[in-house]
């Protein structure tokens, strides 16, 4: 198959109008179609027949459409010329153009441009590049032992390359604007920043203002850089707020085999507020009641009864006997004498 190419198309020329009518190159349809089908995968790939393009005088393309899976828009293109006077069209070339709508692929950029974070896979290894912006060179010992000891030891700047100031500020706003900074779904949900837990461990230099490493192994962070201002529901001084049960809540039980006894009569006597000289117990006592508490006033009645009932009990005298007492009530017959019995019989 011909090389596919990847222009916009044949550089179109001004040319005259006896040039585009040219009879003998336009005419040559059948021609133009074989030879894009000689070329083509397979003669089905060849479309409809979509008109002439004037290139120059004695040299015209023909145009068809491409059939084939992913080229959408694409065009077959056929260029035929002629001598002068000839009378015979000739086939220069055979090409597969892209048309108006046509898919195509992106602008090609150099890999520098093109790479994007975690594409880095196992084994891959990328080029040097001796001039990254993010870098610069690191500490050259002065000779000064004082001044040397805090850039290597405690600085850690004894590499043949460190951290640019570019460099830490792309890093910075990476982080920050990331999954781990304040705007992510889990930080904006959590209660407290990770800047009051103490499984927090800080950053030195200029970056420990602003983040540090997450060291609880129940955070999804764990092991990463954070923000100071991020978090999460791993927080070592956080709580479980209390949460009511989930199950529904029982139905009032009520116990119809207990019998509370309620002192009506002294609370009627209390709820009406005067304080009046005492009453006799035998005398009935009248309180008002609501209507709506008509099951009251009979209570109060029944109390009044009873009260008057206790009053009429007379007890015995102490050394008295009890014989003329005992009985069930007053209406009792007393019993027969007793030489009424005969002594011989015994008693049935």
């Amino acid at each position: 198959m011909a090389a596919v190419a990847a222009a916009e198309g044949p550089t179109v020329r001004r040319v005259s109008a006896r040039a585009a009518k040219d009879a003998v190159l336009t005419g040559a349809v059948d021609l133009a179609r074989a030879a894009a089908e000689q070329v083509a995968e397979h003669p089905g790939d060849v479309g409809e027949h979509l008109g002439t393009l004037a290139v120059e005088d004695r040299l015209i393309s023909h145009l068809f459409a491409c059939t084939m899976l992913g080229y959408r828009g694409w065009r077959w293109t056929v260029t035929l010329a002629r001598v002068p006077r000839g009378r015979v069209a000739t086939v220069c070339e055979v090409e597969l153009l892209p048309g108006d709508g046509a898919i195509l692929a992106p602008e090609w950029l150099p890999w520098s441009e093109r790479l994007r974070p975690g594409d880095i896979g196992t084994g891959d290894v990328l080029p040097f590049q001796a001039d990254d912006p993010r870098l610069e060179p690191g500490y050259v010992p002065t000779g000064d032992e004082e001044q040397d000891e805090v850039a290597i030891e405690e600085l850690a700047l004894a590499r043949v390359r460190v951290l640019s100031p570019q460099g830490r500020d792309e890093a910075a706003e990476r982080w920050y604007r990331g999954t781990r900074g304040p705007t992510a779904p889990g930080a904006v949900a959590s209660s407290a920043e990770c800047g009051s837990c103490g499984f927090l461990v800080p950053l030195q230099g200029a970056l420990g203002q602003l983040f540090a490493v997450c060291a609880n192994p129940w955070s999804p962070d764990d092991g990463k850089v954070v923000s100071l201002d991020h978090g999460c529901g791993a927080h070592s001084e956080t709580d479980v707020e209390p949460h009511p049960t989930d199950w529904p809540a029982p139905d009032p039980l009520i116990d119809e085999m207990d019998v509370e006894i309620v002192q009506l009569l002294d609370a009627a006597q209390a709820s009406s507020g005067t304080a009046g000289p005492a009453t006799d117990v035998d005398a009935p006592v009248d309180v008002e009641v609501p209507a709506e508490a008509a099951p009251v006033e009979r209570s109060a009645e029944v109390e009044a009864s009873i009260q008057l009932a206790l009053s009429r009990i007379t007890l015995p005298e102490p050394g008295t006997s009890s014989a003329g007492t005992s009985g069930d009530g007053p209406d009792d017959v007393p019993s027969a004498p007793a030489e009424d019995a005969a002594p011989d019989e015994p008693s049935r």
